[in-house]
């Protein structure tokens, strides 16, 4: 790899610490700054951008061991209130201070704006959605686009390190997170203390392959979501078995949307068998799971083509069901919403619906930049189907990125950075989480060779294990990143933290 120049030719500066955004919801004692960083760092006495630094100074400043920088996923996850979002452990609120650095392209670090979408656009959208989405965001700041690149954004983390004043810094990523923290590492390995990659991607997934990666296992969740409902029927009554749930909340999804969901139900127990057939309870059982999936994907299309508008994708419920999986602390909200204790809101905030926006664009824009996993346009007429006939909200994200479509006509502009452990003074600590349907298991494990990181294996299938509460996990977090070292190697599933009967105020409940 060719090393770039360093990026002396920005003008000296300094860390004005003030108050953050109101937009990024940050808490109080958490401060905000500006800094300028170049463009494009292979350029740096082009054109400069603005990124926003925060910061949570150490509570304890004698027990200060160091700076621990943040990052919270995405690509496209908003840094700046990420450590002041969850209950960290107290260890790390004392000790470290806590600094995120907004990546490029997000709210407050020379964001991204992108035109709107023109009706005359709508076909071309469809069939070159990668050149008109690179377009329409490139108006505004000609070449802006091309530079939102994780590397780029290592680089940004690198200059504001300097300005910091410290000789070395260390790293939590989450997710996405995980990919930008390994890419500062493997650049700068004498820059960096201890690295916590917290559930892991496949860097060779990058991008095409990685949302077809989680297709199944978000299935395999929900049905698992529907198991952990029917067990708590004292509290849902809306079955004791998981196709019972199942059966409601199709229900549910079908009257919003018009027509059911596609998704196929989940296995038949002795429980459902209908009373007069138990003498055949097993040849039935092994009927209703044998066509499940396709009778599942044809009552949807046949009501989608019959009823006039009807798009299994128009349900809230069907929606919050799929951002759910990952996340159990927002399972009690899918089950409210199901028997109707909890009702969507009205409107979502405009602040939230800025972010989301933001975060969507910014996010379109470096997977096509830096994608290497090559098209299969052989998936191009499943990925039309799925997309845009049916809505297939669990098909659909994989096959418009693996088919090709959603980078056509926007070719990456760079190849992202080789991961790799290159005498890196302390041994990276992964955290993977069995039955994370974000970052499945089998395929992090491939970051964990080229890290070559400690692992620590998690139960409880959360996507991100940062504050989850999770004592024996968090004392492995802090011995680690006080030691470098920690023989945890397996930790319990964190407890769930959100009511179980009592819709969250957001109406979205917890995100990560």
């Amino acid at each position: 790899m060719t090393a770039l120049p360093q990026a002396h030719a920005v003008p000296e500066q300094r860390l004005d610490w003030g108050p953050c955004p109101a937009i990024h919801y940050a808490a109080p004692e958490v401060r905000c700054a500006t800094v300028q960083v170049p463009r494009d760092h292979a350029n740096p006495s082009g054109p400069t951008i603005d990124i926003t630094v925060s910061r949570l100074a150490a509570r304890d400043p004698s027990r200060k061991r160091g700076v621990l920088i943040g990052n919270p996923g995405g690509p496209g996850g908003d840094a700046v209130g990420m450590f002041s979002a969850l209950p960290i452990p107290q260890a790390m609120r004392d000790e470290w201070d806590l600094v995120a650095v907004q990546p490029r392209g997000l709210l407050s670090s020379t964001p991204v704006q992108c035109d709107p979408l023109e009706e005359s656009d709508t076909v071309a959208a469809i069939t070159t959605a990668g050149a008109v989405n690179r377009e329409r965001c490139d108006r505004s700041n000609p070449g802006y686009v091309r530079t939102i690149t994780t590397e780029n954004t290592a680089r940004d983390i690198e200059s504001v390190r300097r300005l910091l004043g410290v000789d070395k810094v260390s790293l939590y990523g989450i997710s996405y997170g995980t990919l930008l923290m390994s890419t500062y590492a493997t650049l700068f390995p004498h820059r960096t203390d201890r690295l916590v990659l917290d559930s892991g991607v496949d860097p060779a997934l990058v991008w095409n392959d990685v949302l077809a990666s989680q297709t199944q296992a978000y299935k395999r969740r929900v049905h698992e979501m529907m198991a952990w409902i029917a067990q708590r029927d004292n509290i849902y009554h809306l079955g004791t078995t998981p196709l019972a749930v199942y059966r409601a909340w199709s229900a549910k999804v079908a009257a919003e949307s018009g027509v059911p969901p596609s998704l196929a139900a989940p296995p038949a127990q002795v429980g459902d068998v209908p009373p007069g057939l138990r003498s055949v309870a097993q040849q039935y059982i092994a009927g209703v799971n044998l066509t499940a999936d396709a009778r599942a994907r044809f009552e949807n299309l046949i009501a989608t083509l019959l009823v006039p508008g009807g798009v299994q994708a128009s349900s809230s419920l069907l929606g919050v069901t799929r951002m759910a999986a990952p996340e159990r602390n927002m399972w009690p909200l899918v089950a409210m919403r199901t028997n109707g204790t909890a009702v969507p809101p009205k409107e979502p905030a405009p602040e939230l619906v800025k972010v989301l926006t933001n975060l969507q664009e910014m996010q379109n824009l470096i997977l096509c930049n830096e994608n290497q996993a090559p098209a299969q346009p052989a998936l191009i007429p499943a990925s039309v189907y799925a997309n845009y006939v049916v809505g297939d909200v669990f098909e659909s994200p994989g096959l418009i990125y693996q088919s090709g479509m959603a980078c056509a006509g926007a070719p990456a502009v760079t190849r992202p950075v080789a991961l790799r452990n290159r005498g890196l003074a302390v041994q990276p600590l992964q955290i993977q989480s069995l039955g994370d349907p974000q970052t499945p298991y089998r395929e992090s494990l491939a970051m964990q060779r080229q890290m070559r990181s400690h692992l620590i294996t998690v139960g409880g299938g959360d996507h991100a294990q940062l504050g989850r509460s999770n004592p024996p996990l968090d004392r492995a977090i802090i011995e680690y990143l006080r030691t470098g070292r920690t023989s945890v190697r397996r930790a319990p599933e964190p407890p769930i933290a959100a009511s179980l009967t009592d819709p969250p105020r957001t109406g979205i409940g917890i995100l990560r």
